[in-house]
């Protein structure tokens, strides 16, 4: 849930990425981080075990304008895409506003979005969250790659709430803005008192 600080006349929102591993959640926030900086962000902070897995999270505060006087800041997290890291999934989905779920549209890793989307629908849910009720955008990622499913198939395993999504290549930045777009202002809605 968003965090208001009275004293710095902010509210702070939580977008987290999830994902299988290597799928592109970090892909997407680092594209993020390279196009907007200097618009207010912090630093990027990554915790590796090497450089290509997000062991715990990636943290971008984005200043995206004013929402009834309070200074509107989206912070941006990646959850580690193996299964192994479970309880810094938990951890990471606390106080959450909004998911971007970022699926690999290869072929042969369908197996691993579905047990990935079916690891957020459990984590939500024994943190007292209803999927069908936040913010949520899907994200069919590596477009660009050969032997890639195709949209209507990503969307029968993976999209069954109907959520908004997009096709992505998150190293250029194709579909990237859109998603992050998408769930924030989703999250807006919801602060004003609105419904999905």
């Amino acid at each position: 849930m968003a965090f208001i600080n009275q004293e710095a006349k902010e509210i702070h929102c939580k977008v987290v990425y999830y994902g299988p591993s290597l799928g592109g959640k970090t892909t997407n926030i680092q594209w993020i981080y390279q196009k907007t900086a200097g618009q207010g962000q912090s630093d990027l902070v990554a915790f590796n075990t090497n450089p290509e897995r997000t062991l715990f999270f990636d943290f971008l505060p984005m200043n995206v304008g004013e929402f009834r006087g309070l200074q509107t800041r989206f912070h941006l997290y990646t959850v580690p895409g193996q299964v192994i890291y479970d309880a810094s999934r938990k951890l990471i989905l606390k106080g959450l506003d909004g998911v971007i779920f970022v699926a690999d549209s290869q072929l042969e890793r369908m197996d691993e979005n579905i047990e990935a989307m079916k690891n957020l629908e459990k984590n939500l849910e024994q943190q007292g969250y209803d999927i069908k009720k936040i913010p949520l955008v899907i994200q069919y990622n590596k477009r660009d790659l050969p032997n890639i499913a195709s949209v209507a198939e990503l969307r029968t395993a993976l999209n069954r709430y109907n959520a908004p999504d997009f096709e992505a290549n998150a190293s250029i930045g194709r579909g990237v803005l859109e998603s992050l777009n998408t769930v924030s202002k989703q999250i807006i809605t919801i602060l004003k008192g609105g419904e999905l």
